[in-house]
């Protein structure tokens, strides 16, 4: 865990850094507060701030991070998602990950009622990469005009550029803070208009942050410099009300730092789940549900820093009877409005024919049905393994999870490496005695070696992360803190009172 945990905390060092010192110095030359400082302004000054996928874009063409921060900050006593281009990287340029981020940003503000606030200030596409970022680039400013639908409040600080397509950032937004001199947004830049109307234009005549607050009334704020924005964008989110405070609770009994040493290092060595949730959960205090039924699914009752959770969490491969448990966990805590922390370290359902002949289809189907038309927050924990359609089951990815936390020691794929390599060495005899060809043992050896090795190596947490699979990598011991926040911002979507307006339409720009 140690080495792991050391190789993820060098590459968020690298993201926090930004980009190179030189285009860092620069951009502190010009005035300018590096992105993570904005936040940290904007962020109440003892609030959270929960960093949503620091290391995607790992393993890909793309910068490290995106060029871009997502974070779920507390601004004014209340959760808020925060997205900001950090314009150091690439001059803040946007990148497939880029897109990816924001969007999965913006799941997290739908799903629980968050307001959204942009920190603008980009160059545009990465234009070697516009056939990749065309398409899903144009779904953010959709998804801007759904949230404003859906009584969501959104708020753009405009630090810099916001061009071309990047301009309907604040056009779209509810609330808009340009600042004097820096700032400005339009659709084509001074060279476009020239070579298309002739017409000689500087940078702030054509779209700079005056005229949009005296001409054009796209700018609704004024901000005399940077600290006066973000100072102007707290008294706009401070109208957005104030849910109710966290109640807290007593701290684990189990020391949280033991957490390190759990999770073995080999995911076939077996550990007690439970161990995790005495290291988390309020006065490590557990209220199993059935625990002499389907002993591999453990499920119960805790508290979360004084907020009521139920907890399902793997101590083993699923059978049909830790598939009906589930299954019936999750509809009381349904009934009870009780929302759910998974907590993943699952190789799967079980297979063989005893299994088929004991309904492990249709009973797993139980367990999947359940987590997917479940209506309360469920918050996903991977600490092992995530395998098959146990992911599935145990609220992966795919199935909407409000937020997905992964340990270093995090693993997914659809089976384990030497698994699927031994699969396809069977496939690969078999095709080749229904041919009537010869079989190489040598050459199947070597490639089942080959493909082992690259399942291996595309199964791990950093892997995933890369690829926005989860929000993020955190250190166990921080885990506590971490569901916290996550349990504590779906507390604002749970009153099903509030709908769409009348209208069913987002706020206009007149």
């Amino acid at each position: 865990m140690s080495a792991l945990l050391a190789e993820i905390e060098q590459q968020h060092g690298m993201v926090i850094g930004g980009g190179s010192a030189a285009s860092v110095q620069r951009h502190r030359d010009r005035g300018k507060l590096p992105v993570r400082e904005r936040l940290a302004l904007l962020a109440d000054r003892h609030g959270f701030i929960l960093e949503l996928s620091p290391l995607a874009g790992w393993g890909t063409t793309d910068p490290l991070g995106g060029g871009i921060l997502t974070a779920i900050a507390e601004i004014n006593g209340r959760a808020v998602v925060v997205i900001g281009n950090d314009p150091t990287v690439r001059g803040g340029s946007l990148s497939p990950t880029s897109i990816t981020k924001t969007l999965r940003a913006m799941d997290i503000a739908e799903s629980n009622r968050l307001p959204v606030v942009t920190l603008v200030e980009s160059g545009g596409a990465d234009l070697d990469k516009q056939a990749d970022i065309f398409v899903p680039g144009g779904e953010q400013f959709r998804r801007l005009t759904e949230l404003s639908a859906a009584g969501i409040p959104t708020v753009s600080l405009v630090f810099g550029s916001s061009t071309a397509g990047g301009a309907y950032l604040p056009g779209m937004s509810d609330y808009t803070i340009f600042v004097k001199d820096r700032g400005y947004a339009f659709l084509g830049g001074p060279p476009l208009v020239k070579m298309a109307i002739d017409e000689d234009v500087t940078e702030q005549e054509l779209g700079g942050a005056d005229m949009h607050a005296r001409v054009s009334g796209l700018a609704d704020y004024l901000a005399a410099d940077e600290a006066d924005a973000i100072r102007q964008a707290r008294s706009v989110i401070s109208r957005f009300g104030f849910p109710d405070p966290v109640p807290g609770g007593p701290a684990p009994v189990h020391d949280p730092d033991e957490l390190l040493g759990i999770v073995p290092e080999d995911p076939k060595t077996p550990f007690d789940i439970r161990e995790v949730i005495a290291r988390i959960v309020d006065g490590s205090s557990f209220d199993e549900f059935k625990p002499l039924y389907g002993p591999n699914l453990v499920a119960g009752w805790a508290e979360l820093n004084g907020m009521p959770i139920g907890v399902l969490a793997n101590n083993g491969i699923l059978f049909s009877p830790e598939s009906q448990k589930g299954a019936q966990f999750i509809e009381l805590c349904n009934q009870l409005g009780t929302p759910i922390l998974f907590v993943q370290n699952i190789t799967g359902f079980m297979v063989g024919s005893a299994a088929e002949k004991g309904g492990i289809i249709k009973d797993g189907a139980k367990l999947i049905n359940a987590v997917a038309n479940s209506r309360v927050p469920h918050v996903t924990l991977m600490v092992g393994v995530s395998y098959g359609a146990g992911n599935y089951a145990m609220a992966g990815r795919a199935y909407r999870p409000r937020l997905v936390l992964t340990w270093p020691t995090h693993r997914i794929a659809v089976m384990g490496g030497r698994q699927l390599a031994g699969v396809m060495s069977i496939v690969r005899k078999r095709s080749a005695e229904s041919r009537g060809r010869d079989f190489d043992e040598a050459a199947d050896q070597a490639q089942r070696a080959e493909d082992e090795a690259r399942i291996e190596s595309e199964s791990t947490a950093l892997y995933a992360t890369g690829r926005v699979w989860d929000d993020g990598i955190i250190d166990p011991r921080h885990s506590r803190a971490a569901l916290t926040v996550a349990f504590a911002m779906s507390r604002v979507s749970t009153d099903r009172a509030r709908t769409r307006p009348p209208s069913g339409f987002g706020v206009f720009r007149f």
